[in-house]
């Protein structure tokens, strides 16, 4: 085997055990992920606006891409945007989990206002909800923060900084005890979004939830489109997370002396028969295998309000979740309605009973598993509306 060739099958592998544990390196530089520290305390005279802000950029979102932009040019108003130049074309056509994750930021955005004695006054789509298609420029909210002292603080704000996305092995002979999954029910039911999961000991289930997300996994890593999508955000080294704080991160020492040398070409995705994808789908495999639970959510249509709901319940399940010590990860690859996905897309569908217009908006793995560290965050600045 040609020296080249070597190296390259050796990042690939890396690339994907690198992807798959995103963000997670104790080498992503501080500066990356100063924002987990929160805004600190707000000065007297200092707009609120900023402060409330600090916390909504840390909320999950597809692919880390932070798709977030926010107009403040009117007084005690944020007006949120979708940034369209953070989409996912080939994996999300319809730009489905892109407004779930505007979801996410408004429920995070919510739980920070509520701390300050805030209320968060949101108007959905003020001109107009995207169509089906996709998203446009019209804004996704407005929301006016209003001073109310009657305004009930939300416990799960103090799990913000403590959730992070965990792609790793978890302990498959520690169930999710009942509680858990009651207090991420209970989160979920603040939205209005119905919630799901795995009983404990049935073993039938596990093994067709685990089957679907692995078949799901598998069809993504083989559809080079898909791949080259996550190569477009993934950020290998120190100075390139740095610079771009945001998408996939990679600190792996062999890729990043690779990408240095011009060794390791992000332009062309390996084949399906590569080492390097088999390795991936193995590496997936072997870690959904220790999936003690799976949860999902399926909403009565899938109109781009109940997209956002979706996400601000997905959110607040997650804090749950988190406040109980559990980890968790989107499974997301089977939900994606592009062609080459469509065989898990329908099988989870009726394993789970989803007749249209119904749409499962999450489905995610659930268990205990060692901490991970927080993905790179790009700062309230980054988000800003320049005037």
């Amino acid at each position: 085997m040609q020296r080249r060739s070597f190296l390259r099958v050796i990042g690939g592998s890396a690339v994907g055990s690198g992807m798959l544990a995103s963000g997670c390196s104790q080498e992503v530089p501080a500066e990356a992920i100063a924002a987990w520290r929160g805004p600190g305390e707000l000065a007297a005279g200092a707009d609120p606006r900023r402060w409330v802000l600090g916390w909504a950029i840390l909320a999950p979102h597809s692919h880390n891409l932070q798709s977030w932009l926010v107009d403040l040019r009117e007084p005690d108003v944020i007006t949120l945007h979708c940034d369209r130049t953070r989409l996912l074309p080939v994996t999300d056509p319809f730009s489905r989990q892109i407004v779930m994750s505007q979801g996410t930021f408004i429920e995070l955005l919510d739980l920070a206002a509520r701390e300050r004695g805030l209320r968060a006054a949101v108007q959905l789509f003020p001109d107009g909800a995207f169509g089906p298609e996709g998203v446009d420029d019209r804004p996704v909210a407005r929301i006016r923060l209003v001073p109310d002292t009657a305004v009930a603080r939300d416990p799960l704000f103090a799990q913000i900084p403590r959730r992070h996305t965990n792609r790793e092995a978890y302990d498959l002979a520690r169930p999710v005890p009942a509680e858990a999954w009651q207090a991420m029910a209970d989160a979920a039911a603040v939205q209005g979004v119905p919630f799901a999961h795995t009983r404990a000991g049935n073993a039938g289930a596990l093994a067709m939830h685990r089957r679907i997300a692995a078949d799901a996994w598998k069809a993504e890593m083989t559809t080079p489109a898909a791949m080259l999508e996550s190569f477009k955000v993934l950020r290998v080294g120190a100075a390139e997370v740095a610079q771009r704080r945001d998408g996939l991160t990679l600190m792996d020492p062999m890729v990043v002396w690779m990408t240095r040398l011009g060794l390791f070409d992000r332009s062309v995705a390996p084949k399906p028969d590569d080492f390097a994808t088999r390795s991936q789908i193995e590496d997936f495999n072997t870690k959904i295998a220790t999936t003690p639970g799976f949860l999902w959510m399926v909403t009565g249509d899938n109109a781009r309000t109940t997209q956002v709901a979706a996400g601000r319940a997905y959110a607040r399940v997650q804090l749950a979740a988190t406040a109980h010590g559990l980890a968790m990860q989107p499974l997301q690859q089977a939900l994606q309605e592009y062609p080459e996905v469509a065989r898990p897309y329908r099988a989870l569908r009726e394993a789970l009973d989803v007749r249209d217009p119904q749409t499962i908006q999450m489905w995610a793995r659930v268990g205990y598993a060692p901490p991970v560290g927080p993905a790179p965050r790009r700062g309230v600045d980054a988000h800003v509306i320049k005037a």
